[in-house]
C-alpha cells in the first residue's frame, strides 16, 4: 500500500460526495418514520447515533468512480446504513451491550425486546424502500449481504472450543459480518456503471472490510476506552476470539495457554486477568500478525482500485483504505 505522509481523516475522504452525504440524513428519516410512539423515540436515539456515514460513503464514492451517475444512490446510501443500524442494534442485544459509540444502546434504554424488534423495524423499512425502487438488483446483493451476516453472527455464536478456533474461521465470519456489507455498499453503487468496475468495487469492498474489521479487533487490545468509546479488552472479556488472541495461541507456551483458558472459563473475567492475557498476545506477537495481515488486504484492496479510471472518488476510495486501517476509534 502506498505511504500516507499524514493521517487520512474521513472528512477528507467524504469530500467528493459531501454534497450527497448531507441529504442521507434526510433519506434515513424519511425511509424510517413511524407514528407508533416507541418506534419514533427509538428511531430518534438511533439517528443520533448514525455514526460516521463510512458505508454510506463508499457507496457514493464507487458510484462516482465508475461514472454511474445513479440518481438513486442517495437512497441506496441511506439502505446501507439502516442495514448496518439494524445489524448494530441486534448485535448490541446479543451481546448485552450498555453502550454504543457513548450513547446507551437501545436494549439498555428500552429492552431487549424492543431492540429484536427495532432490528426487524430498521430491516424491514430498508426492503420496503428497495422494492419501491422498482429493480431487482441492488435488493439481490443486499439480499444476499443481510443474509450472509446473519450467517455470520451464528458462526460467533458456534465458536464453543475457543482456544482451537483458528484463522481460517475467523476470516470466514469476519467476511459475513463486516466485509459483506462494505462489498455490497462498493457493489450497489457500481450498479449503473461497466461490470469490470462493479465487480472490481465489489472485491474492493470485501478486502477494505476485512481489514477494517481486524483493525478493530486490533483496537480492543491497543487503544484505551477514552478513544474507542469502549472500554479495553470488551472482546476478551466477551470471550470472543479475534486474529491478535489466534495468532499468539499459535506460538503460547503451555502455561501462558493455561491463562487464556482461565480466562475463556470465567463467566466474568476481572480486568487484571483480561490486562495479563493482553500482555500474553502482544509478547507472543499476536498484534504484530494482525496488522500485518491487514497491510496485507489493504494492499489487494488497493489493486482492485487501477482498473478504475483516475479520478478524484478513486482516490477517496484509495484514502479509505489508509483510514481503515490506520484509525484508532
Amino acid at each position: 500500500m502506498s505511504q500516507q505522509v499524514t493521517p487520512v481523516s474521513l472528512p477528507d475522504i467524504q469530500r467528493p460526495v459531501a454534497r450527497e452525504l448531507e441529504r442521507v440524513g434526510g433519506e434515513l428519516r424519511r425511509i424510517v418514520a413511524a407514528d407508533f410512539r416507541i418506534i419514533a423515540e427509538a428511531n430518534e436515539h438511533l439517528l443520533r447515533m448514525k455514526g460516521k456515514l463510512f458505508r454510506p460513503t463508499l457507496l457514493l464514492l464507487a458510484n462516482r468512480a465508475c461514472g454511474a451517475d445513479d440518481p438513486r444512490a442517495v437512497t441506496l446510501a441511506a439502505v446501507v446504513e439502516l442495514f448496518h443500524l439494524a445489524t448494530l442494534v441486534h448485535d448490541d442485544s446479543v451481546d448485552h451491550s450498555v453502550l454504543r459509540r457513548g450513547l446507551p444502546t437501545i436494549n439498555a434504554l428500552f429492552s431487549h425486546q424492543v431492540a429484536v424488534i427495532m432490528g426487524d423495524y430498521l430491516y424491514s423499512r430498508a426492503i420496503i424502500e428497495l422494492v419501491r425502487l422498482d429493480d431487482l438488483e441492488p435488493l439481490r446483493v443486499f439480499a444476499g449481504v443481510t443474509n450472509e451476516m446473519t450467517v455470520g453472527e451464528m458462526r460467533q455464536l458456534e465458536a464453543h472450543d475457543k482456544l482451537a478456533y483458528g484463522e481460517a474461521e475467523y476470516d470466514q465470519l469476519i467476511r459475513s459480518k463486516t466485509a459483506s456489507l462494505l462489498a455490497g455498499a462498493c457493489e450497489v453503487g457500481a450498479l449503473r456503471g461497466a461490470r469490470t468496475h462493479r465487480e472490481a468495487l465489489g472485491r474492493f469492498g470485501l478486502r477494505l472490510g476485512m481489514a477494517f474489521q481486524i483493525t478493530d479487533d486490533l483496537l480492543d487490545y491497543t487503544e484505551p476506552e477514552a478513544v474507542t468509546g469502549k472500554p479495553s479488552g470488551l472482546d476478551l472479556k466477551e470471550h470472543k476470539v479475534t486474529l491478535p488472541l489466534i495468532a499468539a495461541l499459535a506460538k503460547m507456551p503451555p502455561a501462558d495457554r493455561r491463562v487464556v483458558a482461565e480466562l475463556m472459563e470465567t463467566p466474568d473475567p476481572g480486568d487484571e486477568l483480561v490486562a495479563e492475557a493482553i500482555r500474553l498476545v502482544e509478547a507472543g506477537g499476536g498484534l504484530d500478525y494482525a496488522r500485518r495481515r491487514a497491510a496485507e488486504l489493504a494492499q489487494q484492496a488497493e489493486a482492485e482500485l487501477d482498473l478504475l479510471p483516475p479520478s478524484a472518488a478513486r482516490d477517496a476510495l484509495r484514502d479509505s483504505i489508509a483510514y481503515a486501517v490506520e484509525r484508532r476509534s
